[in-house]
């Protein structure tokens, strides 16, 4: 007879699938992850297709549900309220990620005791993995590293493993391409233990489309990270553009105080006036950081008591 607590309880998995108009390729993604993780519920969320991807995903096995709300972002929102597991497996359904490599991610996530792991893309296939989204992504990469001190080395990767703990303690606040940015910051500032695993990337089999605009995709997740850099780093936000403008000030100062030293008058009043209200609100800016740090501080310490409430992935 087994001992009392002998049994080891497997975890449970999920793979999550965002989807949109990919009939060619979903059935290829879910048999790719049936079989790499043949014990894993399979979840393929549709984003409003036109085409017949919900179709094809019932038919390949998967269990499919829908997200009207438009935009990556939203579906990865619904996708993590709605699933419980204890390992969250997220890829892109356009079978461009190598879900063979799914074991050993998952295996990694568990022997660390890890919050995420992402699968950093590899490709020798020019059209699967475009210069311009590497430059973009290289660019957008290190400035991550620059705001925040690290960063990831593929920050804009779809293929991810989460734990639970991430994944309920995550509030979501993007809608589009731009969740992956967000999903690397909020590890970053909450200081999780990560991982990246290098994972081989390929082309979109033949009739799927990439969703993917370089130009305002990147634009969107430009912003998102100065948006982040504004909301978790507000000291050295508001005070750049505090000492921006004090610098301003200053510069527009010296003639007036040079001809004010030589004749004891203030021949410019504009100028004086505007060098005051500069400086008004320079100091403005200063305080406003200080005062938001202070917010800042608390959300993230709320966050980080709901993120430790949840056991590590290799418990409970």
């Amino acid at each position: 007879m087994a001992s009392e607590g002998s049994a080891v309880r497997q975890p449970r998995i999920a793979v999550i699938l965002p989807c949109y108009n990919e009939e060619a390729a979903i059935g290829q993604t879910v048999a790719g992850f049936r079989a790499a993780l043949p014990g894993a519920a399979i979840y393929v969320y549709d984003n409003n297709s036109k085409d017949r991807t919900v179709d094809y995903a019932r038919a390949a096995g998967a269990i499919v549900r829908t997200e009207r709300m438009q935009g990556k972002g939203n579906v990865v929102r619904r996708m993590f309220a709605d699933v419980d597991a204890d390992i969250y497996v997220m890829a892109d359904g356009d079978a461009t990620y190598d879900a063979a490599a799914a074991p050993a991610l998952v295996a990694r996530l568990i022997d660390e005791n890890l919050d995420m792991v992402v699968g950093s893309r590899r490709s020798e296939v020019e059209l699967a993995y475009r210069r311009g989204h590497r430059l973009g992504n290289r660019m957008l990469t290190g400035m991550l590293a620059q705001l925040f001190g690290r960063s990831f080395s593929d920050i804009l990767s779809g293929y991810r493993v989460f734990s639970r703990r991430f994944v309920k303690s995550f509030p979501i606040l993007s809608a589009g391409f731009e969740i992956e940015t967000e999903i690397s910051v909020h590890a970053l500032e909450l200081r999780m233990p990560v991982a990246e695993i290098e994972t081989e990337y390929g082309a979109r089999p033949e009739g799927s489309e990439s969703k993917l605009s370089t130009y305002s995709d990147g634009w969107r997740i430009l912003k998102t990270i100065l948006n982040l850099y504004r909301v978790e780093r507000p000291v050295l936000f508001f005070g750049n553009i505090g000492l921006v403008l004090l610098i301003l000030a200053l510069i527009l100062a010296i003639p007036l105080i040079s001809t004010f030293a030589q004749t004891g008058l203030v021949p410019r009043f504009p100028t004086a006036i505007l060098i005051t209200g500069l400086t008004i609100l320079a100091f403005l800016s200063f305080f406003s950081g200080l005062i938001l740090d202070t917010v800042t501080r608390g959300r993230r310490e709320m966050r980080r008591l709901a993120y430790l409430s949840l056991p590590p992935p290799g418990e409970g």
